[in-house]
Formats: structure tokens, sequence, C-alpha cells
């Protein structure tokens, strides 16, 4: 399905407040309130809008520090990517794993506590991960800009 324009206002609304009721959300957009409903319910259902979460602060949770890491396998076959892929999933300071064109065959977000802590991951799990050859950690120094809400 191709979101039209009052879908996208929908879209821009529900990205910066996801927990408008109703009748707030479709004053913001300017449709009555069932038709804003029967909108919201037909992205639902078509997958446009995958779920609502709660946005937790790392910092306030205890976990400050980011790192960004670069792995390379030994070798690209189907069963060392899918070995790889089914490991690195259950690894539970990845907030994200991106298979990469480049240099890299795969970049990790990761999370931890300080650089003793990414430490503790790197040697309980990073180190254990199937097929790698080579890792490659970068600290992030500061948080410049980060957002949820994709471009509409």
């Amino acid at each position: 399905m191709e979101p039209d324009e009052t879908d996208r206002r929908i879209l821009r609304v529900l990205q910066g407040r996801g927990r408008l009721s109703n009748a707030e959300l479709s004053e913001q957009v300017n449709l009555s309130a069932s038709a804003c409903h029967r909108r919201v319910q037909r992205l639902e259902e078509s997958g446009v809008i995958s779920g609502y979460v709660a946005l937790l602060d790392a910092r306030k949770m205890g976990l400050a520090t980011t790192v960004y890491v670069e792995i390379t396998l030994n070798a690209q076959a189907n069963e060392v990517l899918d070995a790889f892929e089914k490991a690195v999933a259950r690894v539970p300071d990845v907030l994200e794993c991106h298979l990469m064109a480049g240099t890299a065959d795969y970049i990790l977000k990761v999370v931890a506590e300080d650089a003793e802590d990414f430490a503790r991951i790197h040697r309980q799990y990073l180190t254990r991960l199937p097929g790698v050859a080579q890792m490659k950690s970068s600290f992030a120094l500061r948080t410049v800009c980060n957002s949820t809400a994709l471009p509409l």
C-alpha cells in the first residue's frame, strides 16, 4: 500500500507521539475520529505501522556507552552467514546488526555500561560468534543526532 498525504500526516504525528488517543490524533491531522481510526487500522494491517514501543533513555538505564563493531567473516558461504546471524541475534547487548557492502561484512551497534562492561560483552559473546575472522570496535564519544522517525 502506498500511503497518501493524509496517511503521511498521521504517520508524522504518530512517530513523534505514539501514545496519542485517537481523538487527539484526529484533531491534529484534521480528520473525523472514525476516519482517522480507519486509516490507522489500515496502516497497521498493511504493516506500514509495524508496532508501538516505549523508547528508553540508554544513559538513564545505565548504558552510557555505545560501541560500533565491524566484523569480517572468514567465509561468505550461506552456512557461515546464517550461523553468524542466528548467534548474533541472541546477544542481548546488540541493538542492531547490519549486513554490509564494503570492507566489513557486518556492523553491530552494542550498548554497555562502560569500557569494562564492553570488555565483558566482547569476551562473553563477541569472541564466540561463529565464523569471525576480524573485529574492529569504535566507541561513540557523543551522539550528535538520533531519531527513530523516518522522513515522510
